[in-house]
Formats: structure tokens, sequence, C-alpha cells
């Protein structure tokens, strides 16, 4: 993996900055992933289901129905259980929804990033969860195209969120890199033809780098440095 984003694409044979930034939501944009988890613990524990601390982590980046599906097959469970799984996770999240937060430095590297990119969002989230999040953290005007759970039908680490996104942009992956925490995110990113740059909002530099993540970041502020030498998205913008 390069030190710097200009040489990790060139090296790869990749345009050297991007013409598109993609996002992930939870985890990159908004720090919620806490969230999620202890919504998804306080449902399973409500219905007698312990699960070890390493499963929660298996399936940050992907659905809620992802998750809930296997444990259905697992315990299992009859199709009325397991939405009533699905429906004790959504109440646990959306009472702690409130206290959510921007994740440090997202309002400023978004804001600046819309000057010299198009952007997009490409999130495992429910499309009630994406258009609560993108209103309240004020970043959905941001966004031209915006891929939820509810346009696709196979979770991370499948591609599929992350093609869709492409052509709707109508960018081929070469041109794109997207922005993910999660290691299943960047698994589906490399599948779909990105360049993948993991930020450690929930894994390690070290998982993120052995998942395929080119290029990986502590925060927005510095991916924002490797990309400080974009040219602007306006032709006439200084």
């Amino acid at each position: 993996m390069s030190s710097s984003a200009s040489e990790a694409t060139s090296c790869k044979g990749r345009t050297v900055l991007p013409a598109a930034l993609i996002f992930d939501m939870d985890g990159v944009l908004v720090d919620s992933e806490g969230l999620h988890e202890r919504a998804k613990r306080a449902a399973l524990q409500h219905a007698g289901i312990a699960l070890p601390e390493e499963r929660f982590a298996a399936y940050i980046g992907r659905s809620d129905k992802a998750m809930i599906d296997d444990v259905a097959a697992e315990f299992s469970l009859s199709a009325a259980q397991s939405a009533e799984l699905q429906r004790q996770k959504n109440a646990f999240y959306e009472a702690g929804e409130c206290t959510l937060q921007p994740v440090a430095g997202a309002l400023d590297f978004v804001s600046w990033s819309y000057r010299h990119f198009r952007l997009a969002l490409a999130t495992s989230a429910t499309a009630r969860n994406r258009k609560s999040l993108m209103q309240r953290s004020a970043l959905e005007s941001f966004f031209e195209v915006m891929v939820d759970a509810a346009q696709f039908d196979a979770p991370k680490p499948s591609p599929e969120v992350f093609e869709i996104t492409l052509k709707e942009l109508g960018l081929a992956g070469t041109s794109c890199w997207v922005i993910e925490d999660a290691i299943n995110g960047i698994i589906a990113a490399k599948l779909a033809g990105c360049l993948a740059v993991g930020i450690t909002t929930s894994f390690s530099s070290e998982a993120l780098a052995k998942a395929g993540a080119d290029l990986v970041v502590e925060s927005l502020a510095q991916l924002q440095s490797h990309l400080a030498g974009a040219p602007s998205r306006f032709s006439n913008s200084g």
C-alpha cells in the first residue's frame, strides 16, 4: 500500500485523482456504528439470544437484514420472530438516534470535497435511516447520488451497492474512490473496481489494509491532505 493516494493510483494504472468520491455513511460520515451494535444486542437479548463480540464486528458495514437472516437460520426462528427481532432493533436504534453526531471533520471534508469532486453515498442503511441521518447531519444536499438498502439485494461484501452507484454516476470504478470504515465495505469496493480508502473509525489500520484498502487514514482531515492537489470540479473557480 502506498503512502499517498496519488502514488497508489498511479502505480495501479488508475487515474491519479478521482472523478468522484463514494462515501459509506455509518462510521464514515455519522458516528453511528456503536448505536447499531447496542440496538442489535438489545434486540437479541430481548429474544433470549446472546452472541459473542466478534459476531457483531463481522456485520459492521452489512445490513440489519443480513445479520437477522443469519441469526434466524442459526436459531431456527420463524418469519414472525425474525420480523419482531427487526422491529425491536429498529425501536432501540431510533430511541437513541437523537444522540448521534457526525464523524469528526465530516462536515468540513464533505463541504471541501463538493467543490472538487462529484459525490455519492453508498450505504447498507435502510432508506429511513439514510434519510434521517443525512438530514440530521446537514449533509444531504452535497450528494448527487444516494443508494441505500432499498435499492440493492446483495449486502456487502457484495459489490452490488457500489455497482449501482457507479451506474448512476455514469463512471467506471477505476475513476472513483470509495471511503469505507468496514472490512466488508473495503472488499466490496475492490470487487467493484474502485480504489478503496479505509478510515480507522471501526477497524484498525492493519485490518483495513489486510482487507485490501489502497490507502488507510486515521481521519477525514488526513484524507483531505492527500486530495488537496485536485482541480476544482468547476472549471472557472479558483
